[in-house]
């Protein structure tokens, strides 16, 4: 089930916290208005009263105001906040899908040749190639299963302009450019997705080259999402650009394919090998999920430091992602205590 149906493919949601700690929900308008909505303060409040009442193609619209919210960022007392959350944090999953895109498995299984002996197929390959081969069924059916991994919960999310934080003991902090999926899980057990969102899934490489069992370790890091909730469905064909600045100085730049012509599986196969699982089906739990990406800066010996600056675009989405890195606080060993 899809929130957007019948609401312009167009319209877009962002969330932004005024002076005093007060939230709204603003719809962005093509020429980048943002137009307040009236009587909600989350998108996910939005979602739920759009379900309840059953008309989710005239929720967003029909709560539209003329009053504008300057989100131009020249105003300290209006801040732009990621595009969903959850009033627990515990109840939003952030998870994933790597080696979907076409070009992906390449970097990646440069990582990991030399753990393949004999010049065999690593796992990254074969997982690809079946992707390929059977990542795409006919409308209904399943196909081949991806790669899947848990990154944390909303306490993880970072919204644009705040630090993407890796942990102290990290041994890299290296960007992913991609498309996410927001999804909310209705009283039935059913997940709708309310839309997709620009993302930088953040991910330490060199943990997971090191070997390919610590990838779960690596993806255990924080996530930035993009300011839009891009209602609808999403473009086959999404262009991108990533970017990574030192101080002023432009340091790495890359195009970026995306959406489901430049990938190995559909995006409602990837949906079905994650929401098949029952307990990623609670009643009132959000999910976002990363769909993967092929360009990384970190594929081409690029190795980030604190302090460099994240910039991510893509042509369905008005407003960028951009993030500086910074470095966690060293914690002392943490030993268990016996009750």
């Amino acid at each position: 089930m899809t929130f957007g149906v019948g609401i312009s493919m167009s319209l877009r949601l962002v969330q932004v916290e005024l002076a005093g700690q007060a939230r709204c929900v603003a719809a962005l308008e093509e020429d980048g208005r943002a137009m307040r909505l009236e009587g909600v303060a989350s998108a996910y409040e939005l979602a739920g009263r759009a379900l309840a009442e059953r008309v989710p193609e005239q929720a967003a619209r029909r709560l539209m105001t003329a009053q504008t919210v300057d989100i131009s960022g020249a105003r300290p007392d209006v801040r732009l906040l990621a595009p969903i959350d959850h009033p627990d944090t515990a109840h939003l999953y952030l998870t994933g899908t790597g080696l979907t895109h076409l070009g992906s498995a390449e970097s990646r299984d440069r990582m990991h040749t030399l753990a393949a002996a004999g010049g065999a197929q690593t796992d990254s390959m074969r997982i690809f190639l079946e992707g390929l081969t059977g990542g795409k069924p006919a409308a209904g059916a399943a196909g081949a299963q991806p790669e899947w991994f848990y990154k944390g919960d909303g306490a993880s999310i970072v919204a644009s302009g705040a630090a993407l934080e890796m942990p102290a003991f990290a041994l890299d902090g290296g960007e992913e450019p991609e498309i996410a999926g927001i999804y909310l899980i209705d009283p039935q057990g059913l997940p709708v997705r309310l839309g997709f969102c620009l993302a930088n899934e953040f991910s330490d490489h060199v943990t997971e080259r090191h070997n390919y069992l610590w990838l779960a370790h690596s993806k255990l890091r924080q996530a930035a999402l993009g300011p839009e909730l891009r209602l609808g469905g999403l473009p086959p064909d999404v262009r991108g650009t990533s970017r990574v600045y030192r101080g002023e100085r432009l340091i790495w730049e890359k195009p970026f394919l995306t959406g489901e012509a430049n990938m190995s599986h559909t995006i409602a196969n990837l949906e079905h090998h994650h929401f098949k699982y029952a307990n990623f089906r609670r009643p009132g739990d959000v999910h976002v999920h990363f769909f993967g990406t092929a360009t990384l800066s970190f594929a081409d010996e690029v190795r980030c430091e604190p302090g460099d600056l994240f910039d991510i675009s893509a042509e369905p989405f008005l407003l960028p992602l951009r993030n500086r890195l910074a470095r966690g606080e060293s914690a002392p060993f943490l030993p268990v205590r016996t009750l």
